[in-house]
């Protein structure tokens, strides 16, 4: 079975405007920035990079709560941007405040 299940721990770096689909479901917009050091071959490598996503729904109206900056964890997954459009959007299906 394919599997495509992220889970990923940063700050938030840039929240949109709490907005509403044409079916009347919040939707969320946001850039999330990770930085953590990872195994490769053998060796530890410094990992940072920052990543555009979408929340929809109930976690949508919890994330525009909150403010640049916020240590969050993140689960959910990922989606190109569009029917036309092939880049990668990271879709929070859920989200938890650290600290």
């Amino acid at each position: 079975m394919p599997c495509n299940s992220v889970r990923l721990t940063g700050e938030l770096s840039d929240c949109g405007p709490l907005r509403y689909s044409p079916a009347g479901i919040p939707i969320l917009e946001f850039r999330m920035i990770h930085s953590s050091t990872q195994m490769e071959a053998g060796m530890q490598r410094k990992v940072e990079f920052e990543i555009e996503g979408v929340a929809a729904a109930e976690t949508a109206i919890r994330l525009s709560g909150l403010q640049k900056g916020n240590p969050v964890t993140m689960e959910g997954f990922l989606a190109k941007k569009g029917q036309r459009n092939r880049e990668i959007v990271f879709h929070a299906t859920h989200f938890e405040l650290i600290g």
